[in-house]
């Protein structure tokens, strides 16, 4: 029988929160999504997103272990985890994935975003659930039930995984937080080589990264949508997921936005909070 598996979106805003009206419809919390490999829940990043998730696992109380992967420490991607309520639960047992960065640990990361005077409470103090730490590396490989998980390190500043998850014989690529232009580029096209779905940063237009319209974001780690379906057809992926939306494209934008890209690649579409998609 075929293992069973989705994708769920519970963030997809890059660098900032965007609430309100105008970004309703696509959703302003920051990254984070759930994949699920049969009875396997496997968690990509911790942003505002993950509130809601936590949330929603609570009231569920299963699956009670999870397996988290995080692509980097930038808030945007770590602002949901003094509110992931399964972390204060004693039935909840988590195992964390990530890299080492500037010499320090996993746990002295995720440690330090929970410290007076940036936050009232330590995650000592405050932490039931079990936690396992697991430092990755670049190329390492991670089995978690019936999915395999690849990593990858991206060109961004101050260093970011991608990951690559194989399950039941699909494949999805998370490439969030990617900045074109270097050596890293064929790596990325070969890590997606025939992925199913690629979920990757689209977060400006080739005019705003350059600065034709607006500020110039060179250096700055992020994508546009003109790199990503480029790294869609040399990878030959099945579906493009823009993802990583800029905080100040309202709805209408983003309308506008994947209207753009599907001159291009008529199936890609720009995640949504809530959505779910199955490979």
């Amino acid at each position: 029988m075929p293992v069973p598996f989705q994708v769920r979106f519970w963030g997809v805003r890059g660098s900032v929160p965007a609430p309100g009206p105008r970004t309703q419809r696509y959703g302003g919390n920051t990254p984070c999504l759930e994949m699920r490999c049969g009875d396997e829940l496997l968690i990509f990043d911790l942003g505002t997103g993950a509130r809601e998730l936590g949330d929603a696992l609570s009231a569920a109380g299963t699956p009670s272990r999870a397996s988290i992967f995080l692509s980097h420490y930038h808030y945007d991607h770590l602002q949901g985890l003094p509110f992931f309520t399964p972390l204060f639960q004693s039935r909840f047992a988590f195992t964390l994935h990530g890299a080492v960065r500037d010499g320090r640990s996993l746990k002295d990361v995720l440690a330090g975003q929970m410290v007076p005077p940036y936050f009232p409470v330590t995650m000592q103090q405050v932490v039931r659930a079990g936690l396992t730490y697991r430092e990755l590396v670049s190329g390492q490989q991670v089995e978690v039930g019936p999915a395999v998980v690849r990593a990858l390190d991206l060109n961004h500043p101050g260093g970011n995984l991608g990951y690559r998850v194989e399950c039941g014989g699909k494949v999805v690529v998370y490439a969030t937080d990617v900045e074109p232009g270097c050596e890293k580029d064929l790596e990325l096209v070969e890590f997606a080589r025939d992925a199913d779905v690629l979920i990757i940063d689209a977060m400006y237009t080739e005019d705003e990264y350059h600065g034709r319209k607006g500020a110039a974001k060179l250096g700055w780690g992020h994508s546009t949508w003109e790199s990503a379906v480029h790294t869609a057809n040399a990878a030959q992926v099945r579906q493009l997921v823009l993802f990583h939306h800029e905080p100040t494209r309202d709805d209408a934008a983003m309308d506008a936005f994947v209207d753009e890209v599907r001159k291009h690649r008529p199936e890609a579409i720009a995640a949504i909070e809530a959505q779910t998609i199955t490979p």
